[in-house]
């Protein structure tokens, strides 16, 4: 990341977002640093390693992971026992059962709130960005870093659509083949949404890969979690979240992103 030479930053804040892929060339991270009344992208890469996400999370306040932390712990319990042929053909039946099996209990948060179904990282292609997830944080632990899946620590767990959602933002149909909305329509609303918020010379990047801009609202999301402005599991739903990680949603506008201080 683009630090000093000593390795800080000027500013008191930095927050990291992280677009994760199963491999470096789809993978995207965003450096903001949060100044007085405006926060300003400070990097803003593409064919993001490993080596680099841990070097640049060891500089920031909070790093946002697009990624699941875990599995769901009864997709784990029928694994552990189909290894050992411990199941039975009455242990279970029906969608409901396959439900949750493919979805940790913060996935059914977020559905519950926002009505975006994420990814079953059980049940989907995700799993493989998820097998590298699981190496990353073993990583960024190894590198001292506070790993928490429930997002207490140094890491948290983040999910752009569901934060533009929160933020009243277009979160549907700008990726994939079938894109219906254009990402860089997408650019020009956060901007006006949240004109402190300086793009500089990633704007560019930013309209042309939705990678890179779900990096950034990644990164935005880590602030709202840093600064205590994102969900949190309970005492009950951290039961499950310290093993299948829990996505922070943010819980103010735009706005309260920067204003934080006079909270």
């Amino acid at each position: 990341m683009a630090a000093k030479p000593d390795g800080t930053y000027s500013g008191a804040v930095l927050t990291v977002g992280v677009d994760l892929a199963a491999a470096d060339k789809r993978t995207a991270m965003a450096a903001v640093e949060w100044l007085p009344g405006r926060a300003v992208v400070r990097d803003l890469l593409l064919g993001v390693s490993d080596a680099q996400i841990v070097e640049a999370s060891r500089h920031s306040d909070k790093t946002g992971l697009d990624c699941p932390l875990g599995w769901p712990a009864p997709f784990v319990a029928l694994v552990t026992a189909h290894q050992a042929g411990h199941i039975a053909a009455s242990d279970g039946e029906g969608g409901l059962w396959r439900r949750h099996l493919a979805y940790r209990q913060t996935d059914e948060v977020v559905r519950e709130q926002t009505g975006i179904i994420p990814l079953s990282v059980a049940a989907d292609r995700i799993g493989h960005a998820a097998f590298r997830c699981a190496r990353l944080l073993s990583m960024l632990a190894t590198h001292g870093q506070d790993v928490d899946r429930c997002g207490d620590g140094r890491i948290v767990e983040v999910y752009p659509a569901a934060a533009l959602s929160c933020w009243s933002l277009t979160h549907r149909g700008y990726k994939g083949r079938r894109q219906q909305v254009q990402h860089a329509d997408l650019v020009t609303a956060l901007c006006a949404a949240a004109p402190w918020l300086e793009l500089g010379a990633f704007e560019a990047l930013a309209r042309r890969s939705h990678d890179a801009f779900d990096a950034v609202i990644a990164s935005l999301a880590a602030r709202a979690a840093a600064i205590g402005r994102a969900t949190t599991p309970d005492d009950e739903q951290r039961v499950a979240a310290r093993s299948e990680g829990w996505i922070a949603l943010p819980t103010s506008p735009l706005s309260g992103l920067i204003d934080a201080a006079e909270a």
